[in-house]
């Protein structure tokens, strides 16, 4: 018995190295995965993709998104480590559509064109494709074991559940209750969440009142150092954050702060990996920030916090679905139910409805209760519908591009309509795509510890 490590590889990323005790894993959608390795030479590593061609101007760091300039950067890194073109084999996955299959997934094909790209390079440099699942419906997961250079491609989700797997129905009556109970979150947090919706706070004040709190303002300075930020100053105080972050990245940072406990409550119910809600949402928020500084329909620190909030029903109903996941999962992936009907249907109530309770428990301003309550309908929003149409095109983008933290199945039918709200072209959807930071894919958790024999 060896303890392995699993590495997982975020969407826009790659690794590579010599024979080594990890497997690697990329969580893949409608992103496509690409396992090159040398069992000879032992070498090999894996690469996480995006998109198909880069734009004519490209950061460097967002190369490794496209396969156009992400495969031969890949392959030279193999290469260089002493890896034989002869020797490569090439394993590929990923590109599915992720149902529920919409008319513009079949228009858009953006795992297909990506899937294109790959195969066109690998047959360029004469690379053997030994096994390839691309396309399809559902998600799935690329791993290449290191030491003993085995590829082996799996669904990701609940696959072998079983007739006989213990189900339990929660009531209605423990969920009332599990609402109740529910631990709010600081109240200076609140009190923040609050001006933010007015766009009217003095930053220096609240980050005295912060100051008060002291394992909030510690959580919040520990974020500022952490890799997310990846500078090379390190922050000290939250004055020394207010002046070196500025006003709205520094709010961005105590309400991720105050938040990231509260989802820590939760466990493997809706989560695919630990901290799988928790990374969803500030994905989403990264991503919902993203289209509103493009678009200019709504503040960009409320389409922030809005993308952290949107699933905070998830946090409540958490551990009554992991009681009945067998059930939920085939209403899911067999039935063909969207996530807040399967809710609706095992508990008597959906994660959007648990989340409204929850808002006004805590008396959430209006543009975030709405956000709450309409992200899978957008279009029965009523005072703040820009801002929840960009918070339900940032969560359909974040689950179909960084797949493997949560198993949800949304409906897509409103893309569309979205995209015309917030005068976005149906057309240029692959532009929309690119708009992703690869900072939000990058926020898959990194290493976990494993035992398997060897």
């Amino acid at each position: 018995m060896h303890r392995l490590e699993r590495y997982y590889v975020p969407t826009g990323s790659y690794y590579v190295g010599k024979s080594t005790p990890l497997i690697l894993k990329a969580s893949l959608g409608t992103c496509v995965g690409v396992a090159l390795f040398d069992p000879k030479n032992k070498i090999g590593g894996l690469i996480h993709l995006l998109l198909d061609k880069a734009p004519l101007h490209v950061d460097n760091q967002e190369l490794v998104k496209y396969a156009t300039t992400g495969m031969p950067v890949f392959f030279k890194a193999l290469l260089a480590l002493g890896a034989s073109p002869k020797h490569i084999i090439a394993w590929v996955a990923g590109g599915a559509l992720v149902g529920p299959m919409h008319k513009y997934d079949l228009e858009f094909d953006v795992g297909g064109r990506t899937t294109e790209c790959v195969v066109d390079f690998l047959a360029e440099q004469q690379i053997c494709i030994k096994k390839s699942e691309t396309g399809g419906l559902f998600t799935c997961a690329l791993n290449l074991n290191m030491q003993t250079w085995e590829c082996t491609i799996e669904p990701i989700g609940f696959e072998n559940f079983t007739p006989k797997d213990h189900i339990r129905i929660s009531s209605a009556d423990e969920i009332n209750d599990s609402i109740q109970k529910l631990l709010p979150i600081p109240q200076v947090a609140l009190k923040i969440l609050r001006l933010i919706n007015e766009d009217d706070y003095d930053i220096a004040l609240l980050s005295a009142e912060i100051r008060q709190d002291q394992v909030l303002s510690a959580r919040t300075l520990k974020l500022c150092n952490s890799a997310f930020f990846k500078k090379r100053t390190k922050i000290e105080t939250m004055n020394h954050a207010l002046a070196y972050l500025g006003q709205k990245v520094l709010v961005k940072f105590i309400i991720s702060s105050a938040l990231n406990p509260f989802f820590d409550q939760t466990g493997m119910g809706y989560s695919l990996c630990k901290g799988g809600l928790y990374h969803h949402a500030v994905g989403t928020a990264i991503i919902a920030e993203k289209i509103a500084e493009k678009t200019g329909k709504t503040d960009t620190s409320l389409a922030y916090t809005g993308g952290l909030l949107h699933d905070i029903g998830k946090v409540v109903l958490d551990q009554f679905v992991q009681g009945s996941l067998p059930l939920f999962y085939r209403q899911l992936f067999e039935e063909g139910q969207y996530s807040p009907e399967a809710e609706k249907n095992i508990l008597g109530i959906d994660h959007m409805d648990a989340g409204s309770l929850l808002a006004q428990q805590w008396f959430f301003p209006e543009s975030l209760k709405e956000i709450i309550k309409y992200h899978h309908m957008p279009e029965n929003a009523v005072h703040y519908k820009d801002l929840v149409h960009i918070i339900y095109l940032a969560d359909l983008l974040m689950s179909r591009f960084n797949v493997g933290l949560e198993f949800e199945r949304l409906n897509t039918g409103m893309l569309a309509q979205s995209l015309d709200k917030l005068e976005l072209s149906i057309k240029s959807f692959q532009d929309i795509v690119d708009m992703i930071p690869v900072k939000a894919l990058e926020l898959s958790p990194r290493m976990v510890s494993m035992d398997e024999n060897l």
